[in-house]
């Protein structure tokens, strides 16, 4: 519609339109926590001004997003924006009338069975012997009975019937005291338009609610027999809406950013030293002057006026700028930098007013994965399974809840973290049995050396069995364990088993060194080949955020192996732990 000043010309009446009934939901773009809605209305117009009223628009519009378009010969006034009053709860209804109507006639019925039955009772009562024929007794009583009988059952059924009405009657009255629907439709929207000539145009309304949401939920499938892309990855959807209007036979549109816009870049504010000049007074005299109810009343505005304006920029925010969609199967997804996503849900979609969750697969995606097995014997013998995901999509996955499954069966429920596309995440898979692991009974030595001061000399050695019982050999499975740690200069652990030093010659806790054996290892060694196909290094070192200077100084190390099918290896931590004097009294050996 154009925007040039119109001649003028009298207003030549109103255009009332219901909202529901007379236009249809054209889009829906769902963010997290707010909807925007844009709703079509066709209709005729005459020359010169038409007042278009439009009623039933959801009680929870948020007024300041409201933007009115329209195609046609006729230019756009003003618009504004109310709430209906005058609301009422129905207290009848065409059912609650009908059911009062039959719960009177049947009360009168039951009314009028137990009156014949009194009077059956008042009539047998007043018969004596000098009135009634010794040879008709039997035929009276067999009359008494079968009337009473009939009386009785009718009685019952009466009753039964009544029983029910006035349960139907509570149901009825409960149902009209809840507000109509309507009262969630109460918005006005009074649109002047001025028309060049007689003929139709088309109104398009774009406005915001609350009460609508999404959230993602996925399924994760592992094949453990595959070779490639192990991962099928599939994206749901979680929408709920409570808006008040029914989205029936929509486009549908989900958007993975959260608005937020009005939030200024933080600032820092003066860092100030001074002297205390109160320090002579009391706590309680410093804490009244601190608090003063002028600074608080400050601070209070200006954060209302922060959050005001955040708010108000998320209502009127909203990205028109939307490229080119892509195909992926089984829906399309519009990327926007690498800061957010807009998925296009596949066809026409309806979900109803009723804040329950509706369901929706986004895609289906195969991706690539790490797996890793990881085991800490010495507390729990178990291989916990974790895969390694890289998001080898176009889709942002956003945070949510993940149904794990391994070959076919239900392992678990996980956390999907927010993820970017060509991002990787870990995945726990729950553990697996196949992969059999023995933590020996430790074996313990214990021998003195010395003259004058003896010293107590104790040799431990673990050993650790690991037992492939796949049919396929696995890859990457690291084994935890420790040694202790010297808190005294007294004790000295010495690491004989692998062959592992600290980066620094001398980095033992207080007074405590860890010393290496093997003397073709370098000071800064880390890392030491096992066996043929085992590593074992300080733990952290695989770590993509790892601080050479603090390894070794938990006294953690993992050897990190390859076990064929069918297959056991043997792992081994030796140490020894020398005790100067012989008597002193050792903690935790």
């Amino acid at each position: 519609m154009t925007t040039d000043h119109p001649p003028a010309f009298e207003s030549t009446g109103s255009i009332e339109l219901q909202s529901v009934a007379d236009s249809k939901i054209i889009s829906v773009s769902l963010y997290s926590s707010r909807a925007e809605i844009t709703r079509l209305y066709k209709f005729p117009v005459k020359t010169g001004q038409n007042q278009v009223n439009i009623s039933g628009l959801p009680s929870v519009l948020e007024a300041e997003s409201l933007r009115v378009e329209g195609r046609g010969a006729a230019t756009i006034h003003d618009v504004t924006v109310s709430t209906a009053t005058g609301e009422h709860t129905p207290t009848s209804s065409p059912e609650l009338t009908t059911l009062l109507s039959k719960r009177e006639k049947t009360s009168a019925a039951l009314a009028r069975c137990e009156k014949s039955i009194a009077s059956l009772e008042q009539y047998l009562g007043s018969l004596s012997v000098q009135h009634l024929d010794v040879y008709k007794l039997e035929d009276l009583m067999d009359n008494y009975e079968c009337t009473g009988s009939k009386l009785d059952d009718k009685k019952t059924d009466l009753t039964e019937e009544l029983r029910l009405l006035d349960a139907d009657i509570v149901l009825e009255r409960e149902r009209i005291a809840v507000p109509h629907e309507n009262d969630k439709l109460r918005v006005k929207a009074a649109i002047r338009v001025f028309a060049q000539a007689e003929g139709d145009v088309e109104i398009a309304l774009i406005y915001a609610v609350p009460r609508a949401t999404w959230t993602a939920f996925y399924d994760i499938r592992v094949d453990m027999n595959a070779k490639e892309d192990p991962i099928t990855l599939i994206y749901k959807a979680a929408i709920t809406q409570n808006t008040g209007e029914s989205w029936d036979d929509v486009p549908l549109t989900l958007e993975t950013s959260t608005p937020t816009f009005g939030l200024d870049i933080p600032q820092l504010s003066p860092w100030n030293l001074d002297i205390d000049r109160y320090a002579g007074f009391t706590k309680s005299k410093k804490r009244s002057r601190s608090y003063t109810p002028g600074s608080m009343a400050i601070n209070y505005s200006e954060r209302r006026k922060e959050s005001e304006g955040g708010s108000r920029g998320a209502m009127l925010s909203y990205d028109d700028g939307i490229l080119e969609p892509m195909q992926i199967q089984g829906a399309s997804v519009t990327s926007k930098g690498n800061f957010s996503a807009t998925f296009r849900v596949p066809g026409l979609v309806s979900i109803a007013s009723d804040g329950e969750a509706h369901n929706f697969t986004i895609v289906e995606l195969s991706l690539k994965a790490e797996m890793s097995w990881i085991s800490v014997p010495k507390v729990d013998v178990k291989a916990h399974i974790n895969a390694r995901i890289t998001n080898a999509s176009e889709y942002t996955l956003l945070s949510g809840s993940a149904s794990v499954y391994v070959d076919g069966s239900f392992i678990s429920r996980s956390d999907v973290p927010a993820v970017s596309p060509q991002e990787s995440f870990d995945c726990p898979l729950g553990v697996d049995p196949s992969i059999r692991i023995t933590y020996h009974p430790i074996i313990k030595k214990l021998s003195h050396s010395g003259f004058y001061n003896k010293s107590a000399n104790h040799v431990f050695s673990q050993r650790i069995t690991v037992f492939n019982t796949k049919s396929i050999s696995i890859d990457r499975l690291k084994i935890v364990d420790q040694i202790p740690t010297s808190q005294n200069s007294q004790i000295e652990v010495k690491l004989v088993s692998p062959a592992l030093i600290l980066p620094s010659e001398n980095s033992g806790g207080s007074g405590g060194t860890l010393k290496g054996t093997s003397s073709k290892n370098p000071p800064a060694a880390q890392t030491v080949n096992v066996a043929r196909g085992v590593v074992a290094h300080w733990d952290g070192v695989d770590e993509p955020d790892c601080a050479v200077e603090s390894l070794g100084l938990d006294r953690k190390l993992n050897w990190i192996c390859s076990v064929a099918a069918q297959t056991k290896i043997n792992l081994a931590l030796d140490w020894e732990v020398t005790v100067s004097p012989a008597s002193v009294k050792v903690i935790g050996l």
